[in-house]
């Protein structure tokens, strides 16, 4: 019974454990979201920036998954390319070393029930504040005490171990320093983590066990192998469903970390060596209490010294393990031509939704050139009579089609991360309106063609005084169209949305100004009616297009003052 009690004190404290670690992560992700396109924007430069982005991510967010997570979800959405996926990834590896230390230095050398009690009372005041940024400094602070107390239970509710002399006989078994306990531990060190679904919080567990006595130097460096191991499958379990180059992503984060950990079993002793030399006292000579002491700092530094060292064998080959990565894994093509393919990686392995609102405005701006495109081809098609029709509303239907098919696929994204909730619910809301209105230009674009087609089909043609009255309002919603798709990337400041308010204007005049003129014209008695109902229709079609437009831009507007562009990231 007193062995049931204190499993479950010991689960309830990793409990406790891996929930600060959490609030702590989405805590620090919401007060750095506005600044981390500056962080991401690093990728885009070069491998050593790579590297760097990933330890300071991985700093920020405290969790390599989560980091590796975010850097498969961008990937999957082409905001990054594999080489520059690789380096985050090695930066990350760095960057986790982190809370080995956090756990060593506070965890074992003061009160953190002090900490703990000290960053609850800090968080109370700022959790019921009606200031947004108080309330995510707030969870900073909670998940920091939660974390503190969560370690605190875990040290007390483990036994001891002294009075068991049968279970000191079995671990003490496994530093018997032969490949055999090696092996065995390193894959307890995997399991738990895949189980914990944390590698800093199994290594909080490793550092516990040894401080506490159960296990000795030996086993505790094989489990800090295995964590490496254990932690790559959260991001496999993202890449699952994704594209070919998510997967490569999580590829190469299974082969980095597995092979290190190959690599530091081959080398075990004298890594062992090496860090005991650049650690105070001598690990090799100490027992009892002296040992207790020394061990949580001796293996945060194993751990970190595993990690870099892995980094810079890795470092110099980057662009080769890239390819080699390519290569092993084949592209797919699941997808035809004109289907349209957009996934978002979500649930718990997507740590950061709120970044991955970027990929989406990246697919906007592709929906925007779509739009813009099918208006150039009308455009040419207008008022011509020696053009195969057929064609070329076959054309504009397929894009049409495509067209409803991001607005599908993008909006069920936009729905996934508001609930995720982690983005802002504004700005998602106003790239719900963009994507529907950018679909509205596409849906009155095939109108225009298909009143084109009628007017080709019935032998219909325009005098040179009305092609040019339809002609000139045609070239003004053609400019309005092309100055909004330049600014799909960007966003709109004041200046931009006044331009856009002068084109609305100049539209909404001669839309009014030719809609006169056509009606006066019925009302004295035209030979042609037809055509003059073409030319309602036509001016009609292209006014709701201008109006489609301004709403745009009023969106990309408010936009810009929540969230990050694919401008602001890559040059």
């Amino acid at each position: 019974m007193k062995l049931i009690a204190s499993l479950f004190e010991i689960v309830g404290s990793i409990g406790l454990f891996l929930y600060g670690m959490k609030l702590l992560s989405d805590g620090l992700q919401k007060c750095a979201g506005a600044k981390m396109k500056s962080i991401l924007h690093l990728m885009t430069a070069n491998r050593f920036l790579s590297v760097f982005t990933g330890i300071i991510v991985t700093l920020i967010i405290q969790s390599s998954s989560a980091t590796t997570v975010m850097v498969v979800s961008f990937v999957n959405a082409s905001l990054m390319s594999l080489t520059q996926a690789i380096g985050v990834i090695l930066g990350a590896n760095i960057g986790t070393t982190i809370t080995g230390w956090i756990v060593a230095i506070l965890g074992f050398k003061m009160d953190i029930t002090v900490l703990a009690l000290v960053a609850i009372a800090v968080s109370l005041p700022l959790m019921f504040s009606s200031n947004s940024r108080f309330k995510e400094v707030s969870e900073i602070f909670l998940g920091f005490g939660i974390l503190f107390i969560g370690l605190e239970f875990l040290q007390t509710s483990m036994p001891d171990i002294s009075e068991n002399q049968a279970m000191i006989k079995l671990l003490s078994a496994l530093e018997d320093q032969s490949v055999t306990s090696m092996l065995i531990c390193v894959l307890a060190g995997t399991i738990i983590t895949i189980v914990v679904q944390s590698s800093s919080a199994t290594m909080a567990i490793t550092i516990t066990l040894a401080y506490q006595g159960w296990i000795g130097l030996y086993t505790a460096c094989a489990l800090c192998l295995g964590q490496n191991i254990g932690t790559t499958v959260t991001a496999y379990l993202a890449s699952v469903g994704a594209s070919t180059n998510a997967k490569r992503a999580a590829l190469a984060h299974i082969f980095f970390n597995v092979i290190g950990s190959i690599i530091a079993m081959i080398l075990f002793k004298p890594m062992i060596f090496i860090v005991n030399s650049i650690t105070p006292g001598d690990i090799y000579s100490m027992q009892g209490e002296a040992l207790r002491e020394t061990l949580p700092a001796f293996l945060a530094m194993f751990h970190t010294l595993f990690n870099s060292a892995n980094t810079l064998l890795f470092f110099p080959f980057i662009n080769q393990y890239s390819n080699f990565i390519t290569k092993l894994v084949k592209d797919k093509k699941v997808y035809s031509e004109d289907d349209y393919h957009f996934s978002y990686i979500s649930g718990p392995y997507m740590e950061a939704p709120e970044l991955y609102l970027l990929a989406v405005n990246g697919e906007i701006t592709k929906m925007a050139n779509l739009a813009k495109d099918m208006f150039d081809e009308y455009h040419n098609a207008f008022a011509r009579n020696d053009i195969d029709i057929d064609k070329v509303v076959s054309s504009l239907k397929k894009k049409e089609d495509y067209a409803d098919q991001m607005q599908e696929q993008l909006t069920s994204v936009c729905v996934k991360i508001q609930r995720d909730n982690m983005a802002s619910s504004g700005s998602v809301s106003n790239l719900f309106r963009v994507i529907d209105e950018l679909e509205s230009v596409t849906d009155s674009i095939f109108n225009l063609i298909k009143i084109t087609e009628q007017r080709i089909k019935q032998k219909l043609t325009f005098t040179q005084e009305e092609e040019l009255e339809v002609r000139s309002l045609i070239d003004l919603v053609s400019k309005f169209i092309v100055f909004i798709t330049s600014h799909t990337d960007t966003g709109m400041d004041r200046d931009d949305l006044e331009t856009s308010l002068a084109f609305e204007r100049s539209i909404n005049t001669q839309h009014k100004t030719l809609s006169g003129r056509i009606r006066s014209r019925l009302s004295v008695g035209v030979e042609d009616v037809q055509v003059e109902l073409l030319m309602l229709e036509i001016e009609r079609n292209l006014e709701h297009i201008g109006d489609y437009l301004i709403n745009i831009a009023e969106c990309y507007h408010e936009v810009k003052k929540h969230t990050p562009l694919p401008s602001q990231i890559t040059k």
